[in-house]
This record gives structure tokens, sequence and C-alpha cells, in this order.
């Protein structure tokens, strides 16, 4: 991490708020990571940032707050973990002293690896193999965010970066996600209609209480408020919407149409019920969510 920029004593809440903007990409990538989902990370992320901005007031002023944030981002995701149900310990047996010294370098083939690939690794072998190889902390900043000694850390890091190593080198047999048939209709009918820029069409598919979250921007609830979401889509044109599939979820992909070849920008998630969408969150504005996900068109 940047000591200048992120070391100084911070008591401004509205300061510390518009920070958080710029540390956000960064965060959302450990977040998925130990997630194993960008979608997930997220979730936890929004999660995260809510609990520092409420308890900022009591903490501050505060030395490093991104450390600090850090701290509280880590802490969230394995409550998330624990709720999950996949949660194995946040310390795993490491025994510092029969290991071998890790030196502080990042290694770039390990930070490579899916995000599907480092679900495998125990909690704190992950934290520490991603605070590092993907976010380039230090040993001493990655002890002080998820509470471990400098030796446990590198007993983790050198411990995670093995087994991941070991991972890479087999086949990833998962089958290719698939949708029922009602759901794959449903889902296609929208995207074409919305491409068709057939808005009307589109919002008889709304139900009465449809709930939009315009992630990292706004967020609307009930036909009538979410009806500007539509035309503020129809005023722009750099937008095609297709059905596929993002870390394995069904989703709707959104490529620039100049630019077809290229990964997806961002992506849309559509909640159904009694075969109307009743929630709708777009990720435009929080495009960084995309840059890593597993994306499968359909």
């Amino acid at each position: 991490m940047d000591d200048e920029t992120t070391t100084y004593p911070l008591s401004d809440r509205d300061v510390f708020a518009r920070r958080i903007g710029e540390w956000r990409p960064k965060l959302h990538r450990y977040c998925a990571r130990m997630t194993g989902s960008v979608i997930d990370g997220e979730d936890v992320l929004q999660e995260a940032i809510v609990k520092a901005l409420d308890g900022f007031v009591a903490a501050s002023p505060i030395a490093n707050p991104e450390g600090w944030l850090s701290r509280i981002a880590h802490n969230t995701v394995l409550d998330f973990l624990r709720r999950r149900a996949r949660q194995r310990g946040a310390h795993a047996d490491e025994d510092p002293d029969m290991v071998a010294d890790t030196e502080e370098i990042p290694d770039r083939e390990v930070a490579a690896a899916s995000l599907h690939t480092f679900m495998r690794l125990p909690p704190s072998q992950r934290s520490s193999v991603i605070l590092m190889d993907v976010l380039g902390y230090s040993l001493r900043e990655i002890g002080d965010v998820i509470e471990l000694t400098v030796p446990a850390v590198k007993a983790a890091l050198h411990r995670g970066r093995a087994r991941l190593r070991e991972i890479a080198a087999e086949p990833d047999d998962r089958p290719l996600p698939a949708l029922r048939t009602g759901d794959r209709e449903r889902l296609i009918r929208y995207v074409e209609r919305f491409n068709a820029r057939d808005f009307d069409a589109v919002r008889d598919m709304l139900a009465d209480d449809v709930r939009l979250d315009l992630v990292n921007r706004a967020r609307r609830e009930g036909k009538r408020d979410v009806s500007d979401y539509f035309t503020n889509y129809d005023r722009v044109g750099d937008w095609e919407f297709t059905p596929g599939f993002i870390d394995r979820r069904p989703a709707i992909l959104v490529r620039n149409p100049e630019l077809p070849q290229e990964r997806p920008a961002y992506f849309v998630l559509l909640e159904w019920t009694g075969g109307r969408v009743f929630n709708i969150r777009d990720f435009r504005y929080a495009s960084y969510v995309a840059d890593e996900a597993e994306v499968i068109a359909l």
C-alpha cells in the first residue's frame, strides 16, 4: 500500500466516505476472492462499508483508514463464510517454525488464479495470499488486517501459494451451468425487448413492487420510481444486452456494441417471482465487479 496516501489521522467522516470510492475496487478484489464470487464479494463489501461508516465517529481519528476498512472487510467476509457454512476455521493449524521463510515479494502467477480456485484454500491462507499477491500488502499489514503474527502470516502464505500451484495443475471438470426452459425463455425475452428498446413491454414484465439497485449509485422501489431507469437507458447507446452467466449465476452481460469482442463492461442480475421481475441489480456504475468474473454466454 502507499503509506503516503493511506496512513494519516482521519477524523472527517465525509472525507472518509469520499476516499471509500477510491479504495472500493481494490477491496472488492479481496472480497471477491475470499467469497469465490464477484457478486458475493460486492455484497460483503457493501456490508463492510455500512459498518465502517456507522462506526467511524466512535473510532476516529483513524491513523490508517484504508487498513481499518480492510480489517472490517476481512471480518465481514469471515462472518459471511460462517453464515454460508463453508468456514473451516479462521486460522489453519500452521507451525510458523516448520515452514520455509517467505519473501515479501508478490507472486504474479499465484495472483492470476481464478476465484473458484482461491475458494479451495483455508481462510487464513486465502487471506494472506490475496492480500500480498493480489493487493500488494506487506507482511506486517497483512498481520494487522487478519490479526495474525508475521511468522503466522508467512506460514499461511507459503502453504497457500504451494496449494494454489497444485490446484492450478488440476483440470476444471465442473459442468457448464444451465437454465431451466422457463427461466431461459424469460431471460431471453427480457433481453430481446430491452435491446429493441421496447421499454413499455419491459415495464409490463415488472412486478408492482419491483426493486432497483443501481449499484454504487441509487436505489428505487415500485414501478413508478423504477420507470426512469428505462428512460435513462433509452437516452444512451453504449450498451447491448446478452443473456449468460456471471460466476455461474444467470445474468445479463452488457457490452459496448462498438467493442463486441471485449469482455462485458458490466452486468445486470434479475430476480423473478410469479413470472415477473421483482428485483433488478445493475452494475453499470460498479463496473469493477465484472473485471475478474467468470463469464459464460448463454
